[in-house]
């Protein structure tokens, strides 16, 4: 039977993802720094290995942010609803999109456009695109 991480496990490694993709920072190059391998940093990311309180501490040293940095956003495991029922899933979902290699380039890109009406028009161009294929999924 396959191992399903712990959802605040998952969160934290999305978080060590996240800002390591920011930093421009391989695996390979943290895992160096940590003195582990890559597939370590790999699991941790993926929460299938939890991250030790000492081990959070060096990372977040080396990421260069505070380690309440890796618990953002997280819910508590006791409160969590069910998939279906949750109110918030928005910042879950904004964390998991910043912590893909698009969702980064996107956001870094889209932060370096300083004309402030050319960044609302993009805003509503993607709004628009979005509603026309959630228009073009319930024609077919």
């Amino acid at each position: 039977m396959a191992k399903v991480p712990n959802p605040i496990d998952k969160h934290v490694g999305s978080r060590v993802r996240m800002r390591r993709m920011l930093l421009g920072l391989s695996q390979e190059r943290l895992g160096e720094q940590l003195g582990v391998t890559f597939q370590q940093v790999q699991k941790y990311e993926k929460g299938m290995n939890r991250i030790g309180a000492s081990r959070l501490q060096q990372i977040a040293e080396i990421l260069d942010v505070p380690p309440s940095f890796f618990f953002e956003d997280a819910r508590p495991i006791e409160t969590e609803a069910p998939k279906g029922f949750s109110e918030n899933t928005s910042s879950v979902y904004v964390v998991d999109f910043l912590s893909t290699v698009e969702g980064l380039q996107l956001n870094k890109a889209f932060a370096s456009i300083k004309d402030q009406k050319l960044r609302r028009r993009l805003v509503d161009l993607v709004v628009a695109i979005a509603a026309s294929s959630d228009e073009t999924k319930t024609v077919d």
